[in-house]
């Protein structure tokens, strides 16, 4: 009896051990709801996972329950980020890799480009984009709409008055690409629209939900509830840039809530990042990251990132360099969708850093490459030539111009950093290492060999704002 009774009790433990293991590929092989937090211009330190002073207890709790992204890399500015969010490809082959897209700019991402919601749509997705687009308005094929989305509610453009949802005489808010009158504060229109398609979402289907959030971009516009948080921030610009990134963080608490409550958050995916480093002359901070938003040093292109998944992802950090074109292939997989296309990615499959500790999958991570200008990193080594590339966008004051100008004067200037001892990007080391320079502009070199032409031009001349962006013949 007492053998029967041993034998009994190894088959209830392998059976048990059986059905775990069972569940696991089950579970894993389930399409995972996807949600995407981009903010627009948030710092480097302007979160409390990375040591900020703001209040953001909301995305810091979610950060804690998830693997913080250490060196996560995007572009100097906005387009850019958004246009290699959406493809896994880098901007210098969309031709998007200089400054961003304004209102009315006669190009946008090439129609030709396979987008992350085109993608997964075809594996069964209801996709939804809430918040800015700004990849190009200017024809109705451009729009979020014909690209993979089935659902859009915000702007096309960046820089809009947060109230008025004006940019440059023009109204600019929409839902399904078509004029909307909702009134009230960006920031939580945006956020009661994501609450309501959640609390609506069949729960059969699986969700791509892309919350791009126009905060804290220019113009630094905050209600009154978040602004007593900050009564002590003697500095105006700071302080009005930290009630807008509190009240995201307000939004981001009630879309998790909603996602809880739907019984939706162990089998969602969520990532968390900046579209490019922090303007530091607009309110942002970048801790010892060298500058900031148009910049290509780490301040500029290094972005406050992180990703949850409670279900199926274990707390953590990583410091592998990993840049925002992985996250197509990455999702893709994750969700089934095939990646077999026409046009090649960039953007490698990050899943086994992030759920195995692996090492990066890049060989070498691409920042920019412009006419005289780029940079790139190959381990812990990186290269850039013509050092900062400021951006337009909400224009900066003046000693922030006179600044640009004085390092536009060091435009040819070759900057070689070891990121592992120097991540202030303080010490140039290019003369005590000129194989490496050479190594690392060979390959920078050959990315801009693959670029196509730079599609930004200036205004054409009798440009007149109209009404409503968006309004196409």
């Amino acid at each position: 009896m007492p053998r029967l009774h041993i034998l009994l009790a190894c088959i209830a433990v392998i059976g048990t051990t059986a059905d775990a293991t069972a569940q696991a590929p089950a579970r894993a092989a389930a399409k995972p709801n996807i949600v995407i937090f981009l903010l627009d211009d948030l710092g480097y330190t302007d979160v409390g996972l990375n040591g900020g002073d703001i209040k953001t207890p909301s995305i810091d709790k979610l950060a804690a329950r998830g693997v913080k992204l250490g060196s996560f890399y995007v572009q100097p500015v906005c387009s850019p980020t958004r246009a290699a969010l959406l493809t896994g490809r880098y901007p210098m082959r969309h031709g998007l890799q200089v400054g961003v897209v304004r209102p009315w700019a006669q190009y946008g991402l090439p129609l030709e480009e396979r987008t992350l919601a085109q993608a997964l749509k075809s594996v069964g997705y209801v996709t939804a984009l809430i918040g800015k687009w700004h990849l190009g308005h200017f024809q109705r094929a451009y729009l979020p709409t014909a690209r993979g989305f089935d659902h859009q509610y915000g702007h096309y453009n960046g820089a809009l008055d947060y109230f008025t949802h004006i940019r440059d005489g023009g109204f600019d808010w929409h839902r399904n690409d078509k004029v909307c009158r909702d009134e009230g504060y960006t920031t939580k229109l945006l956020g009661d629209e994501a609450v309501g398609l959640i609390g609506k979402h069949d729960a059969k289907q699986p969700l791509f939900l892309y919350m791009a959030f126009n905060a804290p971009h220019t113009p630094l516009q905050a209600l009154p509830e978040h602004l007593k948080h900050y009564e002590h921030v003697k500095d105006k610009t700071r302080r009005t840039y930290s009630a807008m990134v509190h009240a995201v963080d307000d939004q981001i608490g009630r879309i998790v809530t909603e996602l809880e409550q739907r019984g939706l958050i162990e089998n969602t995916i969520i990532i968390f990042s900046s579209d490019n480093g922090g303007p530091i002359q607009l309110g942002a901070t970048n801790g010892r990251l060298r500058a900031g938003k148009g910049s290509l040093y780490e301040g500029g292109v290094r972005a406050a990132a992180f990703v949850a998944w409670p279900g199926m992802l274990k707390a953590g950090v990583t410091n592998e360099p990993l840049h925002v074109v992985d996250w197509y292939p990455t999702l893709l997989k994750l969700a089934g969708a095939s990646l077999d296309q026409k046009l090649p990615l960039d953007g490698k499959d990050i899943w086994p850093v992030l759920a195995d500790g692996k090492s990066s999958p890049h060989e070498d991570i691409l920042f920019n490459v412009t006419p005289g200008r780029g940079a790139l990193r190959m381990g812990n080594w990186k290269l850039v030539l013509g050092g900062s590339l400021q951006d337009n966008e909400g224009s900066p004051p003046k000693k922030a111009k006179k600044a640009a100008k004085k390092k536009a004067k060091n435009a040819d200037a070759i900057e070689l950093f070891n990121l592992a001892d120097d991540p202030s990007e303080k010490t140039n080391l290019a003369a005590q290492h000129p194989e490496r320079v050479r190594e690392l502009r060979a390959r920078l070199e050959a990315y801009a060999r693959e670029a196509v032409p730079p599609r930004a031009a200036p205004k054409a001349a009798g440009f007149r704002s109209p009404k409503i962006w968006g309004e196409t013949d």
